[in-house]
């Protein structure tokens, strides 16, 4: 690749993103939340064929299933788990791309939820997602402009005699060859078709990007890149984020909070310190512990974790009560009994915990070893 972007992909590259998100992220305490976005008891069921007999039987997949989480303005929010847990669907569902079976969206005091294309249409300007897959998300038949110009078009934003220009702004903005508008997809490396995807959601100037993995599918040294220009992007822009990831030192970095799922359902939601440094969530436990580098920061015994014990049950059919308790060490009758509420902690009500015996942990090695 020998462009003009050469020079803004290694400013960006040269940036320390941990820096950057200290620099940029003002801790909730510390200003007056303007919330955008509130999610209150999200579901999404996909019906199933069961052909076990005679007739087939209907179930359901119980992908996301009572979701409650609000963002404020300038925000980011971590959405982090398992494979399988519904963190997509939870995205697809806010910046509805799918119909939520049942629940609640309000974007700026609006219910979204269940309006129809019609009324949705002008509030899609202002949710715009970054999708995981930089080769399938873009269609290879429309040139970049096309794919940029596209939004612009639809909204009404720009005269069509200008959009190619604001298209070719955007392209610079986001670190690419103003020039290159009339490539294709196939012409463009995955980082750079990342930056064109993170362009396509700028052009509508939206208020919440919903990023789903967007630096997954990525090498190292372009996920630094990428990152970096989203925390640009969000500090001069003042974009909320709901970042889903799996990559938990990235989430560490670019998020003010986070929101741990497991099953269809939020277990924990904190502010980055307390999520990382004293999770309390036995899952939330485990899935850092997972993290070496993690570990090494927060204190625990290096190459060590708590290894869960059996496989994820499955969501057309989840466990009673707590559906994390089939594989948490601390589980006892009342978790099979009765489904623990996200209740805030004592005296700190911006980190709500869903389990019957919360406990801080810092050394998340010793108890699991020893049960």
């Amino acid at each position: 690749m020998t462009d003009n972007t050469t020079d803004a992909v290694e400013g960006a590259g040269a940036i320390d993103i941990s820096k950057r998100a200290e620099e940029s992220v003002v801790h909730e305490s510390q200003r007056d939340r303007e919330v955008l976005l509130t999610v209150k008891d999200l579901a999404k069921h996909f019906p199933v064929k069961e052909y076990s007999g005679l007739f087939p039987k209907t179930l359901q997949t119980r992908a996301v299933d009572g979701v409650s989480f609000d963002l404020a303005k300038g925000e980011t929010l971590g959405l982090v788990g398992e494979s399988g847990c519904g963190k997509t669907t939870t995205g697809r569902l806010v910046t509805r791309l799918l119909e939520p079976t049942s629940g609640s969206i309000e974007f700026e005091g609006r219910e979204i939820a269940h309006l129809k294309e019609k009324a949705l249409r002008p509030m899609r300007r202002d949710i715009q997602m970054i999708f995981q897959d930089p080769y399938g998300s873009l269609n290879p038949r429309f040139t970049v402009s096309k794919i940029i110009g596209a939004p612009l078009e639809i909204h009404g934003l720009v005269p069509k005699d200008k959009i190619k220009a604001r298209v070719q702004e955007l392209l610079e903005i986001v670190g690419l060859n103003p020039e290159h508008v009339n490539r294709y997809p196939n012409e463009f490396s995955g980082g750079q078709r990342q930056r064109i995807g993170i362009a396509r959601a700028l052009a509508v100037e939206p208020k919440v990007v919903v990023a789903d993995e967007p630096v997954s599918a990525l090498d190292v040294s372009i996920q630094a890149q990428v990152m970096n220009l989203m925390s640009q992007l969000r500090r001069d822009l003042g974009i909320a984020f709901v970042f889903i990831a799996h990559d938990l030192g990235i989430v560490r970095h670019f998020c003010d909070r986070i929101a741990v799922m497991y099953l269809g359902k939020i277990v924990e939601v904190g502010d980055r310190e307390d999520i990382y440094e004293k999770p309390q969530h036995p899952y939330t436990q485990a899935l850092l512990s997972a993290a070496p580098d993690l570990n090494v920061v927060r204190g625990a015994v290096p190459n060590e974790r708590i290894r869960l014990i059996g496989d994820v049950p499955s969501p057309i059919d989840p466990p009673s009560g707590c559906r994390f308790r089939t594989r948490c060490w601390k589980a006892q009758e009342i978790c099979a009994a009765e489904e623990p509420p996200l209740d805030p902690e004592d005296g700190k009500p911006s980190h709500t915990i869903a389990c019957h015996f919360p406990e801080v942990k810092t050394n998340l090695v010793a108890e699991a070893d020893a049960s």
